[in-house]
């Protein structure tokens, strides 16, 4: 049942056909507290045509209004407030939960269309540090979402694997590295030699004009270029997916930009044939004025390509793969204006279709307020931040509960829980800085928080023994139960909500104030108690713990049963 709309019928039926049901859902107002009502209608919306004050008018439609589908209506100032009936409410949200399960809240708003997610996207032979971390999380909540509404998300690692970096690599190794050093110790010893050539070529530019040369020959197809790229690129493949299984992600592609090599000559073409190409100093660009955007360098003068180039390959194999309905772009705001010119270039080619494609940005995880940067090599390493936020929760764990059965499992789940849930609970766009100690705590706004609150609930119901817990006759009327309650209602929307806005934030929030508000409920209510209410009080409890799980799942965060 849509509640709002029911208040909207109420007040449609007495406004003597000055507001319609629609322009009256659009002005209800949720009130800050529930002791205020649940819903909230402001009569200045009607004083032109009544020509009375708000404050009269609000009373008049209260002695008018059909009471008998809600608990109360009440005046107050120039608001009519609304309170639902509790003990219907309860029944028809618990009943809703406990009947759908994991299940609650979906919707059929993406009708199977087919969405690709680029994500993560790391560089070969660089170690996945806490930089990657946000693109790979929020892809991968993005991606969960979206499959909770009928879209059918597709899962992209386009890998850094192709571009100058290789011949800086390729370079650095040439003139200072050892196979035995790589094969040791494969991601360490490389990265040492890419900082290494960034030092060394600020003293020695030439070593620049040499990195680019051997970038031409990998792209011309040189035998020992090829060789030592597909070695650095298995050793990282190796690497990365150690750290994606801690984190719970998988992918359904890896195709990087080495992928698309061989289809750039194709869109170099495509745009000449639409005489898009505009020679400059040398080079080929696509003249973006029109966009008000820099133009898009395509070739430069010695024929290599660039990243907007492979990404237009990228692109058009995507449309003709998977003929998305969307295609979303997980990478950093620094890159807004690349996405913007890869999207003007192809709407140029005649690809209106480039409408449907959408940068996520995100801003920084920083460490004492400043960036952190691979080149300079201040690094911090993800898969030692995993580990560290496990064995912060294992000590944790040990001191509140010692004797907990799977205590390594769990408290990997909540270590590991800790560091996604603190990335996804901020909104996207905004920076912010790790401290490890206050993203695995038990209390605050925290994955452990909500996953206790979940293990929480799990407990009372393991403590009610052998009760069978029944999705009908669920009518509670206790007011300390209402909050929770009303929360569950909210879910449903706040997933909407969440992939409308392409915001895991929204969801994790979300965990937050129904943890709060159940917390709050146990608190001040004996839930096992025998009395006439006591397997509602259970029924919601469940349905506490259903909608808890499946907001920590949507996040991609386990949620244990006990902790």
């Amino acid at each position: 049942m849509n509640y709002k709309q029911q208040v909207a019928q109420a007040l449609v039926a007495i406004v003597d056909g000055n507001l319609t049901e629609e322009e009256i859902i659009a002005k209800i107002e949720i009130p800050k507290s529930s002791e205020m009502g649940d819903y909230a209608f402001p009569a200045f919306a009607l004083a032109k045509a009544f020509r009375k004050a708000p404050q009269m008018i609000a009373k008049d439609l209260v002695e008018q209004i059909d009471q008998s589908q809600f608990e109360s209506v009440a005046a107050v100032g120039p608001y009519v407030n609304f309170f639902l009936n509790k003990a219907a409410f309860s029944q028809d949200i618990i009943e809703q939960v406990l009947s759908n399960g994991s299940k609650y809240g979906a919707s059929d708003v993406g009708h199977e269309g087919n969405v690709p997610i680029d994500m993560s996207s790391p560089n070969i032979a660089k170690p996945i540090s806490m930089g990657h971390l946000r693109s790979t999380v929020i892809g991968n909540s993005i991606a969960n979402i979206l499959a909770k509404i009928n879209y059918n998300p597709i899962k992209i690692n386009h890998l850094g694997d192709w571009g100058t970096q290789f011949g800086k690599l390729i370079t650095a190794y040439k003139l200072w590295g050892s196979e035995a050093e790589v094969k040791a110790d494969p991601i360490n010893k490389l990265l040492e030699y890419y900082v290494r050539f960034h030092k060394e070529a600020e003293e020695n530019p030439e070593l620049d004009v040499e990195a680019r040369a051997w970038f031409k020959k990998l792209e011309d197809g040189d035998e020992e270029a090829i060789e030592l790229w597909t070695w650095f690129r298995a050793e990282s493949l190796a690497a990365f997916n150690k750290i994606y299984d801690m984190l719970g992600v998988q992918f359904d592609s890896f195709k990087g930009e080495a992928f698309y090599n061989d289809k750039m000559d194709e869109v170099v073409t495509m745009l000449k044939d639409k005489n898009l190409l505009k020679e400059s100093q040398g080079a080929e660009i696509v003249d973006l004025e029109k966009y008000d955007l820099n133009p898009a360098l395509i070739q430069k003068t010695d024929g290599a390509t660039l990243y907007i180039t492979r990404d237009l390959a990228a692109a058009i194999y995507r449309k003709r793969t998977y003929n998305f309905v969307q295609s979303l772009y997980v990478v950093g705001n620094e890159q807004a204006n690349h996405f913007k010119q890869l999207k003007a270039v192809l709407k140029e080619m005649g690809n209106d279709w480039s409408d449907d494609m959408h940068h996520i940005p995100f801003g920084l995880i920083t460490q004492g307020g400043k960036k952190l940067s691979t080149r300079s090599g201040r690094v911090i390493l993800l898969e030692e931040v995993l580990n560290d936020a496990t064995d912060l929760a294992k000590k944790q764990i040990q001191d509140k509960n010692p004797d907990l059965p799977n205590a390594e499992q769990v408290a990997k789940d909540v270590g590991v829980g800790a560091v996604i849930f603190h990335d996804l609970k901020n909104e996207r766009m905004n920076n912010f800085d790790f401290v490890l100690e206050e993203v695995v705590r038990f209390e605050g706004e925290t994955g452990p928080y909500v996953q206790y609150s979940n293990a929480r609930a799990q407990s009372i119901i393991r403590k009610a023994g052998d009760v069978t817990i029944s999705e009908s006759n669920n009518e509670l009327s206790d007011p300390a139960a209402w909050d929770t309650i009303k929360l569950l209602g909210d879910f449903p929307k706040i997933i909407k909500r969440a992939a409308k806005e392409y915001e895991p934030s929204v969801v994790a929030k979300y965990a937050i104030h129904l943890s709060r508000a159940f917390n709050k409920y146990y608190a001040n209510s004996k839930i096992l108690v025998d009395d006439d209410q006591k397997l509602a009080r259970l029924a919601l409890v469940q349905s506490v713990s259903v909608v808890l799980t499946e907001s920590l799942s949507l996040l991609g965060v386990n949620a244990p049963k006990e902790m």
